[in-house]
């Protein structure tokens, strides 16, 4: 059985779009080949952990051993090179892919690191050229500086920006609270309200959120997994024009909470926002205040932008609530009224809509 296939034609059936994470780069470097009590140092099964290589190494990984900047041995960086069979390998496998599944998108985790440039640029070109002749517009995405600049987006493991940025990029994290990027028994899981609260904040600074759910032996979602997923489209039903479509702001936002590290890696304390952290996102002529806390007592967002303009405002609303929103201006605050009841839970959106200033 080809799974990937199947998964493929099910995935098109709901109308969803494809995509393919190829980890295979990396079975040249991550593997220890050198240790004659693995398999991995088993010839049998370079199908699973890449070929043999540097077996003349002892345990110790020293021999020839490069020194990072603790004097430890990088790993890495002392191993050979890949050679021809393996890199055209690695390219043969992008292809196939490519030829049976048609991916909209294909994820590439780090070992792209290790593949030479005319190798990337020969599946580049390959993916481009052939999904063009489908007419699907792909996507790939990187790591690091695993790709020039403009030939694809580049991806942060659990992780995001601090700032608004000028290229889009991604952000791959679990569902649940730790790094199962497949099914783990009892495992915790993050809160809806963190995952929206990541996505609108993701949005804001020119982002996107890629979630990782990893279903059972049975191909069945985990019940905790699947309630979470259920809550997160039920906010988006009600409040996803403010995310799909939307371009970010002059400003992704305001207020008292900040990420302590910026970019890969940085889930390790998860920001608690509050009514006074507000983002922006913008859709033709509407601007959209995404408020992270209930705001019982209004809504400021303070410091307009000195383009924005009081009387470009045509209204202001809470979507999903009738109450009427009262707004004013003040010493460039734009101060908001709140409503007496929650039109849904995690976050709360006004929606500004302005006019043409001609």
């Amino acid at each position: 059985r080809d799974v990937v296939v199947e998964l493929e034609k099910a995935v098109r059936k709901q109308n969803m779009k494809y995509m393919i994470a190829l980890h295979h780069a990396e079975n040249w470097k991550f593997f220890p080949h050198w240790i004659k009590e693995y398999d991995t140092a088993d010839p049998q099964y370079a199908g699973l952990y890449g070929p043999p290589h540097n077996t003349d190494w002892d345990d110790s990984y020293i021999h020839g051993g490069v020194h990072n900047s603790n004097g430890k041995i990088d790993v890495w960086e002392s191993q050979d090179k890949p050679n021809k069979e393996f890199l055209d390998l690695w390219l043969n496998k992008a292809k196939e892919v490519i030829d049976h599944c048609s991916p909209d998108m294909i994820w590439f985790d780090f070992g792209l690191g290790f593949v030479p440039e005319s190798y990337k640029q020969k599946f580049l070109k390959y993916y481009l050229d052939t999904s063009e002749s489908k007419g699907i517009d792909p996507l790939v995405t990187y790591k690091y500086h695993d790709m020039p600049v403009g030939c694809g987006m580049i991806d942060l493991e659990l992780g995001r920006y601090d700032n608004l940025t000028y290229m889009e990029w991604l952000t791959d994290t679990p569902v649940d609270d730790g790094e199962a990027w497949g099914y783990m028994y009892n495992a915790t899981y993050k809160t809806p309200k963190t995952l929206i609260h990541y996505l609108v904040d993701n949005v804001s600074k020119n982002g996107y959120l890629l979630l990782n759910v990893g279903p059972n032996s049975k191909g069945e979602i985990p019940s905790e997994a699947k309630e979470i997923l259920l809550e997160i489209g039920r906010w988006l039903e009600r409040n996803g024009e403010a995310i799909y479509g939307t371009t970010p702001w002059i400003t992704y936002g305001q207020g008292p909470t900040k990420l302590e590290v910026s970019g890969s890696f940085n889930e390790g304390k998860t920001p608690q926002y509050t009514s006074e952290d507000i983002r922006f996102t913008v859709k033709d002529e509407n601007l959209y205040a995404i408020v992270l806390g209930w705001p019982k007592n209004g809504a400021v967002v303070k410091d307009l932008p000195v383009s924005f303009r009081e009387n470009e405002i045509e209204s202001i609303s809470m979507i999903g609530s009738d109450e009427p929103i009262n707004w004013k201006v003040e010493s460039n605050n734009l101060y908001l009224s709140c409503p007496e009841s929650k039109p849904c839970e995690h976050a709360f959106v006004y929606k500004i809509v302005r006019k043409d200033m001609d």
